[in-house]
Order: C-alpha cells, then structure tokens, then sequence
C-alpha cells in the first residue's frame, strides 16, 4: 500500500524564481522542525469516517479516534450548527456522541484539536452491515457476474447510496481499525458498484427505491469462511468446543509464527506437487497433444465439480480439450479465456504453459504468442487446485472461448476429458495458517470490532455453506453470534436478517439425510430471536453451482423483511412457516402463517417436497393437498405417521408458496438426531 504526504502546495499566480525558492526553505525548515508534531497531533480519524459517508439517522451516532493526549476535540455539525467537544485521554483515545437528525443532506462536519478535518458530501439516513461468505461478498462483475451484471452495473447511478468496502484483514485480538477499499465511502455509481457485494446493493436498492432515504452499506464479508470466526472470543470462550482454540489463538504472537506457518505451507505445495500424479519428476506429464487420454471421463464445463461428477472432492483434476486451429489464424496471437476458476490453475496449450492464477473467482486470460500458434490439432490441458468447496472451471460459458487476432471465436465450453491427479485426502491436511480466516474469532477482531460503536440499523448476513458439516452445532453458534453483536454494538436488539441457504447439489429421488437440510432448519430456528428475519431462497439455486446468479431476488427478499418489520411499510415479508401438525388417522395436516393471499403451488401442478414418517423414522413421499392454511398429507408407505418434513434435502423439487409469490420454508415436524450432531461439540 503506498501512503503519500503532501507537504506543500502553491496555488495562485507565479511567483519571481527567487521569492519562490525563499519561501520554499523557509516551509521546508518548519517541515523539518515539527514533523514529528504536526504528524501526531492531528486529529486521526478510523477509516470508517470519510467524505461521502452516512450517518444513521435519529440517533446519537458515536464519533471517536486519537489525538494527543490532553488535546480538546471539537466537532461541528451544518445540519443544526452545533459544536460537541471531548479531551483526548492519557492514551489519546477520545469519543463523542453527536445527534444526528432525520435523513437528509449533504452536509459537512468538521472535526478539529487546533487542526481541522472537514468530513465533506455526508449523508444521513439509514446504515446496514453486510456479513457473510462468498454469497455475501458476490460482486457484481469480477468473479460473481450475476444475472444480468451488465446491464445492473450500467444503471446503478444511486448517490444517494453509499458503499464501504473492507478489505480481507485477519487478528488474533480485535483490532481498532479496519482498511477499507477506495479509501473510505464511495457514492454508488457504475464504477464503484462493479466490485461491491450484488446481495448488499440490490438490497439497499429496493429500501431507497420504496422510501427515498439515503441507504449506506459496510461490506464486511469472506468467502469461504465459518460463523465462529465472525464470532468474538468472549463468546465462544463461553463455548467449550471453541473455548480453547480461541484461548490459543489469543495466546499466539502473529507475527513470530508467520514465518513458520509460511514454511509450514510451502512444504505442504511441495506435497501436492510429488503426489500428483499428472506430474513426473516435477514435470507434467498428460499436457502434450500426443498424450492418450482416451481413458480419461468426460464433464461438461462450466461447472462446479462438487455439484456434479466429483461431490465432496478437494485436490487436483487434469483438463483436457481438443482444438482445431485454421490456417487462417496461424503466426498470430492467440487469446484464450477461460473464465473464473476455483481456485488455481496452470493452463497449457500443446504441451507449453501458457499462464498460471492463484486465486478463487480471478478470470483467466492467457496469450499463445505467435510463434507458437499454427493451423492444426492441438489440446488445451488446464491443472485444477481447489482446497475446499466447489472446485472447476465454472465462470459464464460466454467467456470460455479462443479468439483470433482478427476476433474470430472457438467456443470451449461442452465436454472436457477430466483425471483426477490427487485427491487432498490422501496427504496431511493442509497446515492451519496463521493468516487463515478460519479461526475462531479472528474475523470478529479484524472486520467486525473495529466498526463497533458506528451507528448502524441493523445487519443482513449471507453464509452457513461452510458451517453445514457441523449444522447441529450451528443452532446454537449460529444465535449466539447474533447476540453477542448486539451486546457488543449496546444498542438493543438490532433488527439481523438473513439467508437461508439456497438450494445446490444433486437431487434426491428419495427422501434421505442432509447436511444443508439441517443447517436451514438451524437457521429457521433461530428466527426464535427477536427482531429477527429469514430470506428464503430454497427456489432460486443452482443445482451445480454455489454462487447462484440471481442476487436481484435474494436482496429484494432481505429487503421486504426490512421494509415491513423496520420501516412500517405494509408489504407480504415472508413465505409460508409451519407452525403445527395434526394426526388423524393415517394423514397428518400441517398448519402455516403468512399465507398472504393463500397456499398455492407456483406452476399450479401438484404439491411436491413432502415427505411423511412413522415412529421407525422412514421418511416417504407424500401426497399433500392444499385445504385453507393447511397442507393435508398421507402415504400408502406409512398407515401411521407422526413426522412431516418439507424440501429436507441438498436440492430438493419442493413448490409450496403464498398468495405473495413467496416460496415455503423448508421445515421438519419432529426433533429426532441430526446426522450432523456426531461431528462436533455443542
């Protein structure tokens, strides 16, 4: 990162040679001088204040930094002329609390301890913390290019929406400041919106299109990443399965055992790179035109191979594909996009490396310089590396193509030959790296704590895909970390509204045990808390891919809930929830709320998803019929049934939604051991 100081700057007209270097000695000497000084005593400001920030609105919204100790610190505010003021303690640490009125501006506020700051182009109205993983933090464009990204980024000219960008920043002790991308707050535009969380904005964007309020969102989200780490210390030393590893971490001297963890991890590489088995001798191996293949499998790309052909799968996967290059393209470059990736790849082009990314979501563009390329047959070889979760080539199969200098296409998505080179659980695990996002409270100390106390509304959070093997143990982590944000921030319960995981992976014929089954059930559980609110996304996933592209829906979702239980707007806010079940005979009726205009199915065709079982704990399809509020269900296979679950599978065919157009929360009626409670602590 480069910090830049400006020391001086001449304005108005020139000035004689010799008057000019005058007083340029004369500025540099005091430069000299009392560097030291002017460098400490200005007011220093954490990086959430900024010009083109929100304030929330009607509050006492909380301003603090450092100065030199002793020093008094004065804050104005145009909005009513008021001045606040506050001494710098022994440590130079110093906070007050300034009212804010109802949304409106911009204004300007200036903040001085004998030097002054102007804080320029400010808001007032309406703040939100976006947390989360990968989902969450899905961009716009870069590796996310949602639904329709283009055509979204194009028309995103909100000002009145403001974004606060956190970089990716690990601690094992909170933090008072975090960094920020862009160098604070940007106004929402088509340029700074690209790079910016989809489900955060498309939020935002329906509360300001409903209520004209300016809208400020703090991104503050990781891919890949577990709850706990979200999560302070406090807490889940509160939690005896994470009681000692936060303990430790707390313990720990980063910077002393970065050095080790980084020799810990190159020495892990040199593990992956021996046991592949597409290398021999450090060379590869199955990357020459020549190479047989005809033994390798065929997968269709794009695609995550997780949610296809190779599920549960983390190591290395060989690529290949043939390609005939005409006469008319040979001697000139040629360029091959591959699209995002996940999450390394070195890509090889008759045999030669062409390119090499590190690096989830990066786009892969590669040049075949001109020497190289002739008319012919050649293969394309790509070397997948993903470490967890999803792994492929899997970006739009728009972009997956060959291009000629002139702009001539080959497309490349359809049927690849695919062998797998090593499997990440025939080596040691990967060393826990110190700098690894997935530690118990060491995104809390980093991402969250240092925002605290800003003034905010209240949270949405997107994330539970990297929890789910542990599901059970997510209905009670999954709470507490709600609450110890609100005991932290000590404003109330703070409305927290979330995402229920969407639907992903193969579909079941039958009905049977799983994971992600039982995470959404520990999310809808935790709707027990109040002020809490669940988006249901159960029908707008993709069977073979974890990053579903239409965000538009998913913040609309969020973004009804805030609008009905935040901001008093009559909307319908949620789809159907099972409140109760009755047996009478050989059927069972389950009883829902928010019906909003009725149960119904959305294509008008049966009901499907339901599955009922007896006291043995088999569950089988069901018949279900819609009568009133109530789902009537039956099946031949149980003359006694006792339990009812609905859409309880990975990706299930479920179509149950209101009179709103709101899908059903997938539900179960019985309190029998998840498959999930074995793997880890309570």
């Amino acid at each position: 990162m480069l910090f830049l100081l400006t020391l001086i700057k001449l304005d108005g007209e020139k000035n004689d040679l010799i008057h000019m270097m005058g007083q340029l000695k004369t500025t540099l000497l005091f430069i000299v001088l009392c560097i030291g000084y002017t460098v400490q005593a200005k007011v220093k400001l954490p990086a959430v204040f900024s010009d083109n920030m929100i304030l929330q609105q009607k509050t006492n919204a909380a301003f603090w930094g450092q100065s030199e100790p002793g020093k008094t610190i004065e804050i104005g505010t145009s909005w009513n002329a008021r001045k606040y003021s506050s001494v710098a303690d022994s440590n130079g640490d110093w906070k007050i609390l300034v009212a804010t009125p109802s949304y409106g501006g911009p204004y300007t506020i200036n903040i001085s301890d004998g030097e002054p700051l102007t804080l320029k182009n400010v808001l007032i109205g309406e703040v939100w913390l976006c947390s989360g993983q990968s989902n969450m933090e899905m961009p716009l464009a870069g590796w996310g290019k949602i639904k329709d990204y283009q055509k979204e980024i194009s028309e995103a000219k909100y000002p009145n929406i403001r974004l606060l960008q956190a970089e990716h920043v690990t601690a094992n002790r909170p933090l008072k400041d975090v960094k920020v991308t862009g160098g604070g707050w940007q106004e929402c535009s088509p340029q700074s919106v690209a790079e910016f969380s989809s489900v955060a904005y498309f939020f935002a964007r329906e509360i300001y299109r409903k209520k004209g309020i300016p809208v400020g969102l703090i991104h503050t989200s990781w891919g890949g990443t577990i709850a706990e780490a979200w999560t302070s210390g406090t807490t889940l030393k509160t939690m005896p399965y994470f009681a000692e590893a936060v303990n430790r971490i707390e313990r720990t001297d980063q910077e002393k055992v970065l050095a080790n963890s980084k020799k810990a991890m190159e020495n892990w590489q040199n593990t992956v790179l021996a046991k592949d088995a597409g290398f021999e001798q450090g060379r590869p191996v199955w990357v020459a035109t020549g190479y047989d293949d005809s033994s390798w499998k065929t997968m269709a790309l794009p695609a995550l191979w997780e949610g296809t052909v190779l599920p549960a799968f983390d190591g290395v996967v060989w690529f290949r594909k043939k390609i005939s290059i005409p006469a008319s393209w040979a001697g000139k470059d040629l360029k091959i996009n591959l699209g995002t990736i996940d999450d390394d790849d070195i890509t090889f082009f008759d045999g030669v490396k062409i390119g090499e990314t590190k690096g989830f979501g990066e786009t892969r563009s590669y040049t075949v310089p001109a020497a190289q390329v002739k008319a012919g047959e050649f293969v394309l070889a790509v070397r997948v590396f993903d470490l967890t979760g999803g792994g492929g080539i899997y970006g739009d199969k728009k972009v997956m193509a060959l291009s000629s200098a002139a702009g001539e296409r080959i497309s490349l998505d359809g049927d690849w030959k695919y062998k797998v080179g090593l499997h990440l659980k025939d080596i040691p695990a990967v060393p826990s790296g110190i700098e690894s996002p997935n530690r118990p409270a060491v995104l809390y100390n980093s991402m969250i704590h240092p925002f605290i106390p800003f003034a905010i509304r209240g949270a949405i959070w997107y994330q539970g895909e990297s929890n789910s093997g542990r599901a059970n143990q997510y209905r009670t982590l999954f709470p507490a970390m709600i609450t110890d944000w609100r005991k932290k921030w000590n404003i109330g319960d703070f409305p927290f509204y979330f995402v229920q995981l969407a639907n992903y992976m193969k579909t079941s014929e039958q009905p049977a045990a799983s994971a992600w089954a039982e995470l959404r059930d520990a999310q809808l559980k935790t709707l027990s808390l109040p002020n809490t609110g669940m988006s249901v996304t159960i029908d707008i996933g993709e069977g073979g891919d974890i990053h579903p592209k239409n965000k538009q829906e998913v913040g609309r979702r969020l973004a009804l809930i805030a609008l009905a239980k935040t901001y008093s707007y009559k909307t319908p806010y949620s789809g159907p929830l099972a409140i109760s079940q009755q047996v009478k005979g050989n059927s069972v009726s389950v009883n829902f709320k928010y019906t909003d205009g009725g149960l119904k199915t959305k294509d008008g065709a049966a009901l499907t998803g339901f599955a009922v079982a007896g006291a043995d704990q088999k569950f089988y399809w069901a018949d279900a019929v819609i009568k009133g509020n109530k789902v009537v269900l039956s099946s031949t296979e149980v003359p006694n049934p006792v339990a009812v679950r609905y859409a309880w599978a990975d990706n299930p065919l479920c179509n149950l939604y209101n009179g709103a157009g709101l899908p059903a929360s997938p539900f179960r009626t019985d309190n029998w051991k998840d498959t999930t409670e074995a793997k880890a602590g309570k």
